[in-house]
């Protein structure tokens, strides 16, 4: 339940549309809604914006399922990250329109219709093999209510590749860089926009990228201004993070 809902809510007891204790019964389980494993956080949309995400890496498929279907009885859209093909067939057998994305691992159900920013994001690789995380921020950020625009494989390696691609790259009111390797670019990114830039490094490299940390630490130690750093293939903070800014 977001702010909107609970206003019409109050509104329709107020206009004796419905009872009190029909009012007290949509809002009986509105803190959250104890699972025994698990306590799903309805009210979480009134404090951030956002309903609960589900975070199904650990998670048994039977746990996935059961706190999707309390998501659905308050007609939530609903992401689900680090997602198996398991799982998303155990949804869909619950609902029927969930949407499965093999490269970034997530399903998606959809709702409501959200209201679109004009302004959009753009999700930036320096690697094809950079995609599924990149992926993964594109469809949370989607599903949040923006518009994503995505150009892939334009990394330090081929620069130019980049340089053909900057209308749209500077067009974006967020950034997300995704890059594994040395990490170089999200700094190179960030030297060429004046809009915030969010680097996501990758696990993709040999060894000396050490899963990850390499880019990383490159990442942290960018001398661009204006570029922030999420952990280590986390597609998802980087368009959960890009989505509250567009929003602004």
């Amino acid at each position: 339940m977001n702010t909107k809902e609970l206003k019409q809510l109050l509104e329709n007891v107020k206009n004796n549309n419905i009872t009190i204790d029909e009012a007290l019964s949509n809002l009986k389980q509105l803190p959250f809604h104890d699972l025994g494993f698990a306590k799903v956080d309805h009210h979480r949309e009134l404090r951030q914006g956002y309903p609960e995400i589900i975070y199904c890496a650990g998670k048994t498929t039977e746990h996935v399922v059961a706190i999707v279907g309390s998501l659905l009885e308050k007609g939530n859209n609903i992401l689900g990250t680090r997602a198996t093909k398991e799982m998303f067939e155990e949804v869909q057998k619950l609902y029927s329109e969930v949407n499965y994305h093999p490269l970034a691992k997530t399903l998606t159900i959809k709702q409501k219709e959200l209201e679109l920013k004009s302004t959009y994001i753009v999700v930036v690789t320096g690697g094809t093999s950079d995609i599924p995380v990149a992926e993964e921020a594109a469809i949370t950020a989607e599903i949040l209510g923006n518009k994503v625009e995505r150009v892939y494989d334009v990394g330090v390696a081929g620069i130019h590749r980049l340089f053909a691609n900057l209308d749209i790259i500077r067009g974006a009111q967020v950034v997300i860089a995704v890059a594994g390797m040395e990490g170089a670019l999200g700094s190179v990114i960030g030297g060429l926009v004046d809009k915030p830039v969010i680097a996501v490094p990758t696990s993709v490299g040999y060894g000396a990228n050490f899963g990850g940390l390499a880019p990383l630490l490159s990442m942290l130690n960018s001398c661009s201004s204006g570029t922030a750093v999420v952990n280590i293939d986390n597609g998802f903070g980087a368009g959960y993070m890009a989505s509250m800014i567009n929003h602004l």
